[in-house]
């Protein structure tokens, strides 16, 4: 698909003033189908890590290094995506082009993810992961970060993104119920469950065509609306040379690191916890096989009551009074059961545990809804502060930024994670045992990984965004001066 610059592009839409659009719902609803390609590739990340750790035998700590390799490559390729996704000029817009392009190679690379040669050694199987993995990482990020710069674009209005925001993640909770669905009973079913090695294959390829089947229905739902946006009139200079001058930019502006580096630490303490889950459920908390499945729908029901919450809480308080609520109602869940666990007050397992494992989830989920839906819309809202204080849109790099934090919860969280498996000498095959007992020093270190410090990480994400100041009235006055801008450079454009 050609994405030349200046090819078929009408002019009133290079210069169209962005006049409070809204919507509609049906673009809405095909823009919240996209999320599966998010939300299918953090899902599928609990699985890889039991897979290749207890399942495969690799050690922890290569598991970890292949991710830090991967997550490096994020680092220097998702502002290049960012800033390609700005430039481009197409029929199609700007972001939906190169959504195209990632969507496809996302669904190749996932499925080899989980499809290792047979007999491999460690070594190369350490290989297979760095490379496979750094392929998901590249291309989910050519999808997602358009994807997600395009959300910002579809309005101003304060409470709208908000909305869109709420649309997005719903689509990700259906995602994610129906890729738990799907695991736990047709693949990871009976008395061996997730250490049923043969099924990991055809799970993985199925997951990765319903991804693609999402991000091309989405993309064919919105690439319409998406073409009639607005866009920047002049044409940008070669990728390379302003690079880098972009991304000191961007980090110039205070709001912007302050929404990036908390939501590295939250999303790093989420993944944290997420890849230790199932190690915890088997091993610590012996949860019967069929019913790991409904801690992750407790979750997500969590998650899906804080979609209409969050908008209507967003009319009466600042989006950063949400977000510390959020960051509470994460911090004190994950911090009770291993308490009571390490004071030897409580030490429930099998069904008795598993009331403790869904109020939890549930408790935990209500609060990431509220941080999911109002991080989203303050980083629109930074990158309208970016062009009032720089006179540049910078919307894709600003999401390149978020969305880089946000897959730190598959990168930094479960590197972490993979590294203390083998400090605590986690025994390296008990993946292969059904019924293996793990020595309980082990399983104290394990529920302190598990709870605690993901707890003491989200802490230190919270206090990095205290100071966050972009308010309601801030933010209209912003949006009141980009429009007079606008309309300005309009008449002058005309004019000459």
């Amino acid at each position: 698909m050609a994405v030349a610059e200046g090819v078929g592009v009408p002019a009133a839409a290079e210069v169209l003033p962005h006049d409070g659009r809204k919507p509609p719902a049906l673009v809405k609803l095909s823009y919240s189908v996209g999320q599966v390609v998010e939300s299918g590739y953090l899902a599928m990340n609990t699985f890889v890590f039991f897979y290749y750790t207890a399942v495969l035998g690799l050690s922890g700590t290569l598991v970890g290094t292949a991710l830090a390799i991967s997550m490096c490559l994020d680092a220097v390729f998702d502002p290049f995506i960012g800033s390609w996704s700005d430039s481009v000029r197409s029929r199609l817009g700007r972001r939906v082009p190169v959504m195209l392009v990632g969507a496809p190679l996302t669904f190749l690379t996932l499925g080899m993810l989980f499809a290792p040669p047979s007999g491999l050694t460690p070594l190369l199987l350490f290989f297979w992961l760095t490379a496979s993995k750094m392929g998901v990482r590249a291309f989910a990020s050519m999808f997602n970060i358009p994807y997600f710069t395009l959300g910002g674009e579809m309005t101003d209005d304060y409470v709208e993104r908000a909305r869109i925001v709420a649309w997005r993640l719903m689509g990700g909770i259906l995602a994610t119920v129906a890729i738990n669905l799907i695991a736990f009973t047709f693949f990871f079913t009976g008395e061996i469950g997730l250490q049923r090695k043969e099924a990991y294959a055809p799970f993985g390829w199925l997951i990765a065509a319903v991804m693609l089947a999402g991000a091309l229905v989405s993309c064919l739902g919105v690439w319409r609306y998406a073409a009639a946006l607005p866009r920047p009139t002049e044409r940008p200079a070669p990728m390379l040379p302003r690079l880098p001058g972009e991304v000191r930019e961007i980090f110039r502006n205070r709001s912007f690191r302050i929404l990036f580096l908390s939501m590295l630490m939250f999303t790093s303490a989420a993944g944290l916890n997420a890849a230790l889950n199932n190690h915890t459920f088997v091993f610590v908390w012996k949860l019967p096989p069929g019913t790991i499945q409904f801690v992750a729908y407790a979750l997500l029901l969590g998650i899906t009551a804080g979609i209409p919450v969050t908008p209507l809480l967003l009319r009466r308080m600042e989006k950063k009074a949400a977000m510390l609520w959020g960051f509470a109602l994460v911090i004190v869940p994950w911090m009770v059961l291993p308490t009571l666990r390490a004071l030897g007050i409580l030490a429930p397992t099998g069904y008795e545990a598993l009331w403790w494992m869904l109020s939890t989830s549930l408790i935990v989920g209500l609060g990431s809804g509220l941080i999911f839906i109002a991080l989203p819309s303050m980083m629109a809202d930074a990158a309208d502060e970016h062009e009032h204080v720089f006179g540049t849109r910078r919307e894709g790099l600003y999401f390149s930024g978020l969305g880089f934090a946000g897959k730190a919860a598959a990168g930094v969280g479960t590197m972490v994670g993979g590294f203390a498996l083998d400090l605590m000498h986690f025994p390296a095959h008990a993946g292969a045992q059904v019924g293996a007992v793990i020595p309980e020093d082990v399983v104290g270190k394990l529920i302190l990984a598990w709870g605690f410090v993901p707890a003491a990480m989200s802490v230190v994400g919270a206090l990095i965004f205290l100071p966050y100041a972009i308010t309601r009235v801030r933010h209209t006055e912003i949006s009141a001066a980009i429009k007079v801008k606008r309309a300005a450079d309009v008449s002058a454009g005309r004019s000459s």
